[in-house]
């Protein structure tokens, strides 16, 4: 009888291999086999392989910051901060604004060409997060009153908060020709070009390259200093109260901490990122997209997240640089590859990347309530 017993144990190399599925996630495994399969076809086909990771560490930083605003969201106990587009459109008008001041001669006095960039991009920032933050709070306190229900409430919060940008991108009082939609005279273009005011402001500076990898370590240090700071940030008194606060609100509020006060906090300190983040995106695009172009952008860095290993309970920066990195890798590689394997079949890059955000998203949602 126990002979049969053990016979039908698996053996401790199966139960090793399923921890080990266990602990570093099963999409995480799929996705990263994804990615390095990808790399081996790329290879096959004599594929620029240098000039391919040199773009994946670029859209690593630019999607860096973005993918980090979900980390305060979830600590706090939103869950993934679908609404984080409510920061991105606080970061465009900072944008617009800049660029606005810039063709107006008000930066005039900044002669550098390289540090002129600089300041044109921390502007925007500057006046980005003076947005952000009230729109924060308010969404914030929006979040309190639908406790449970935060996920779905805020995918139509951005939703809301995008269209009705729109009207405001359509009616912005503007003097910069650059802006300035040219059909009409007024209102402003869904596509601004960069290149004459902040485009490159972090990657330009020590940006180098190695054969055809190009390497911009600019972009890559601010995406690094804003994770430690993030990482110094929930490792502090205030951190661990809005963490405990989002684990277990019940014994939170036991140890005298006010739960609504830090679902507020988490929520601003992510809209606040979203408005950071959409800047570093942009002077790294070259363009600043205007209109609907950021509604889906909360699926995508919260696909980004929940890839590194986030929960819809806990993330950590680790999820945030692992995340970033396999989701924004495997979208790099895909587009040219796809186009090489099957220059007949239009748009298979653009299906991978929504099986791939949309699929990772419903994974994670099965699993808020313990589901297989």
């Amino acid at each position: 009888m126990s002979q049969m017993t053990a016979k039908n144990e698996p053996s401790t190399f199966v139960k090793n291999v399923k921890r080990l599925v266990n602990d570093f996630g099963l999409p995480r495994l799929i996705i990263l086999t994804l990615f390095i399969l990808l790399f081996v076809m790329a290879g096959i086909y004599d594929m620029n392989l240098p000039s391919f990771f040199g773009d994946v560490l670029r859209r690593w930083g630019m999607w860096g910051i973005l993918v980090l605003a979900m980390v305060p969201g979830i600590q706090s106990g939103i869950g993934p901060n679908f609404g984080v587009t409510v920061g991105i459109v606080g970061g465009l008008v900072g944008a617009v604004l800049s660029i606005n001041m810039n063709h107006a001669g008000v930066f005039d006095f900044v002669t550098n060409p390289a540090l002129h960039t600089i300041v044109l991009a921390l502007v925007a920032i500057a006046i980005g997060l003076a947005l952000a933050i009230p729109m924060g709070i308010l969404y914030g306190m929006l979040l309190n009153r639908v406790k449970g229900s935060e996920m779905a409430v805020s995918v139509y919060v951005g939703f809301s908060v995008v269209n009705l940008f729109n009207i405001l991108w359509a009616t912005f009082p503007v003097t910069a020709s650059i802006l300035i939609l040219p059909a009409t005279g007024r209102g402003l273009r869904q596509m601004v070009n960069l290149r004459d005011d902040f485009g490159g402001a972090f990657d330009e500076p020590l940006r180098f390259a190695i054969g055809d990898m190009t390497i911009r370590p600019g972009l890559l240090i601010v995406f690094f200093l804003a994770c430690f700071l993030m990482y110094l940030f929930t490792r502090s008194r205030l951190g661990m109260m809005m963490s405990a606060a989002g684990s277990n609100p019940s014994y939170a509020r036991a140890s005298g901490i006010n739960v609504e006060k830090m679902r507020v906090l988490g929520t601003t300190i992510s809209t606040a990122l979203g408005a950071v983040g959409i800047i570093i995106y942009a002077q790294s695009f070259g363009f600043l997209q205007l209109y609907l172009a950021p509604l889906m952008m909360g699926f995508t860095v919260v696909a980004s997240v929940l890839l590194g290993g986030a929960t819809v309970r806990r993330a950590r920066v680790f999820d945030v640089l692992l995340g970033a990195f396999l989701f924004n890798g495997i979208l790099t590689i895909a587009l040219p590859l796809a186009n090489t394997m099957l220059p007949d079949v239009p748009g298979v890059p653009e299906m991978l990347r929504l099986i791939i955000t949309y699929g990772i998203v419903l994974y994670a949602l099965s699993k808020v309530k313990g589901g297989r």
